[in-house]
């Protein structure tokens, strides 16, 4: 393979790259969605639960208040009969059940008083909720509309890497893209691996035999590591060389700044030494 072919087989893993990266990115705005809808989605929920509650009090409130009014006009009529019995038995049994409907009037009144007090804190509570979904709806919307717009972004970006990796791979030897994309199946993201300096897999860093590494330097045959079964590519030189230049330029200011503090203490050292100096004559 010659380095044309080596560096082409590169270039197409670093789109790869780029498309795996952007796929994952878009995978990453599913939990920011649900981390910036989530307080609304909780507001939402207690104010469904608090309208669904609230309908089944209403509805048991429509209740009570109807056996109280059929239990009321029933205690009419049994007072109307206590002037009419005839012996003492029958009144007997007139105030005995007189006594009942009283006894379970007081008992259904007095859950219709407490669950009227149940139905306006209720109410009350739901109202609060209401303003404070409104509000978190109000925050919400501007960082869902941001979320939205740089998703769409890097679907784009996503749709223009895949063209143009499309491209490329169409002017690959066919062969060898198939090799490629075999080793790359199943979610391996590495199938093209430069040797490391000392001459091993920059993948799985395992000592690649001389022959091997003259092979994979001049050969035009595609070279796979025993190791991991990556494609052995010639290390890129001018890269090395940039990366080294560039590390080696970061140490240089790092080393200046460290001298300049130094330089900076020594000045106020020999300051303050001078002071004392000054005041023992």
């Amino acid at each position: 393979m010659t380095e044309q072919r080596r560096t082409a087989l590169k270039e197409l893993q670093s789109l790869d790259l780029e498309i795996r990266a952007s796929q994952q990115l878009i995978r990453d705005f599913d939990p920011l969605f649900e981390e910036v809808e989530e307080p609304a989605l909780v507001l939402e929920s207690e104010a469904e639960r608090t309208r669904s509650r609230l309908k089944e009090m209403k509805v048991e409130e429509r209740r009570i208040v109807q056996s109280v009014d059929d239990k009321r006009a029933r205690e009419k009529r049994l007072d109307e009969r206590t002037s009419s019995v005839r012996n003492l038995r029958e009144e007997a049994a007139v105030s005995a059940e007189m006594e009942m409907v009283k006894r379970s009037l007081q008992t259904e009144e007095q859950e219709a008083y407490t669950l009227i007090d149940q139905i306006r804190k209720a109410e009350e509570r739901l109202a609060e909720v209401d303003a404070a979904l409104t509000e978190a709806r109000a925050e919400v919307e501007p960082k869902m509309a941001g979320l939205v717009s740089d998703r769409a972004a890097a679907r784009e970006s996503l749709a223009t890497s895949e063209s143009e990796r499309e491209r490329f791979a169409a002017s690959l030897d066919p062969s060898e893209l198939r090799l490629y994309d075999g080793i790359r199946r199943g979610g391996r993201a590495i199938a093209v691996s430069e040797l490391t300096e000392d001459g091993a897999c920059g993948h799985c860093f395992g000592v690649v035999p001389l022959q091997v590494h003259n092979e994979v330097l001049h050969g035009d045959a595609l070279i796979r590591c025993e190791g991991c079964g990556v494609i052995l590519a010639a290390p890129d030189l001018e890269a090395r060389a940039a990366a080294a230049e560039e590390t080696a330029d970061e140490d240089s200011e790092a080393q200046a700044g460290a001298d300049a503090g130094a330089d900076v203490q020594d000045a106020d050292t020999t300051g303050e030494a001078d002071g004392e100096d000054s005041g023992v004559e």
